[in-house]
């Protein structure tokens, strides 16, 4: 189902989605790292760049300790991934260790460069939020100035038959809510689509 916009968008934005089928196959150090590069442009407060992505290769142990700290339900669909990638960002601003309270904001600016730099690239991008945050810190050795943010697969697309079926059912791009839900003026609630 093709998605449609309520305002002009470049069809980047709408072609962007997080599918789970992956091949299996892997992907070059230019494949990967165009993707890092574009996160590293995105913005951030005080120029702050707090975001930092730490990964593991198919193949490699450190891939099976990544995959082992994923939620069964992802795992059912990971096992595919080329890449897993830790997503972490820094709480503390670098320049005087003051309290970043945007970091989580930032680096979700960074995450959202990677997924449109995949969808551009015809990648498989897909973030997550299912696996134990504690144990991936720690194997990771994440200094304490830095918290985890979230999880993504990075694939080639594959077949949606190398899914599970209650995975399957749902690998296909959704709709969102209209704006009149999501934008505001003035004050919360005060429609004005």
């Amino acid at each position: 189902m093709p998605r449609h916009a309520q305002f002009p968008i470049d069809p980047l934005f709408l072609n962007r989605w997080s599918p789970r089928a992956m091949s299996g196959e892997t992907i070059s150090d230019t494949e990967l790292f165009t993707l890092f590069e574009a996160a590293r442009w995105a913005p951030s407060s005080y120029n702050g760049q707090p975001w930092r992505f730490i990964f593991a290769r198919r193949d490699t142990s450190s891939f099976k300790s990544f995959f082992s700290l994923l939620d069964e339900g992802n795992q059912a669909w990971c096992k595919n991934a080329a890449v897993l990638v830790l997503i972490a960002s820094r709480k503390l601003f670098e320049y005087n260790g003051s309290p970043s309270i945007t970091h989580s904001f930032d680096t979700g600016s960074a995450w959202e460069n990677l997924a449109l730099q995949g969808s551009f690239k015809g990648l498989v991008v897909h973030g997550m939020q299912g696996f134990d945050y504690e144990k991936m810190a720690q194997l990771v050795q994440l200094p304490p100035e830095f918290v985890p943010e979230a999880m993504c697969a990075i694939g080639k697309p594959g077949p949606m038959s190398v899914l599970p079926p209650d995975v399957q059912k749902n690998e296909h791009q959704s709709d969102r809510k209209p704006l009149a839900e999501l934008v505001f003026e003035g004050k919360f609630g005060n429609k004005v689509l």
